[in-house]
């Protein structure tokens, strides 16, 4: 867990803080179409439990963030382009956010879907 130490004490930030402000950041993406699960037992658990950092993983080793990312695409977006904006963004938002560094955002593309028109 990222630890700052500020005059009036300790600030500790939770790995699900930091998955909620991915998956918001996320959501901001053009081509994304949904978030996905890493395995079919996670989602499963993800359905009956409607968590809302579904298909986002985040590691911390000392003070650097990696973050996983596990989505769906829109069908006929060009795929790489789509990867990259999730990374930019998610990192932009999470650093803001928190004032610490984004060591890696890895992003896996799951699926593609044809979006509802």
């Amino acid at each position: 867990m990222p630890t700052k130490d500020e005059d009036l004490g300790t600030i500790d930030i939770s790995e699900a803080t930091i998955a909620t402000i991915a998956s918001h950041a996320i959501n901001e993406c053009y081509g994304v179409v949904g978030m996905s699960s890493k395995n079919l037992v996670n989602g499963i658990a993800n359905l009956l439990t409607r968590d809302s950092k579904r298909g986002i993983s985040v590691s911390l080793n000392g003070d650097e963030i990696t973050i996983d990312v596990y989505v769906i695409v829109e069908y006929g977006v060009r795929i790489r382009a789509v990867a990259e904006s999730i990374q930019s963004t998610v990192k932009f938002h999470v650093e803001k956010s928190l004032g610490l560094p984004v060591h890696a955002v890895n992003v896996y593309v799951q699926g593609l879907r044809q979006s509802k028109k």
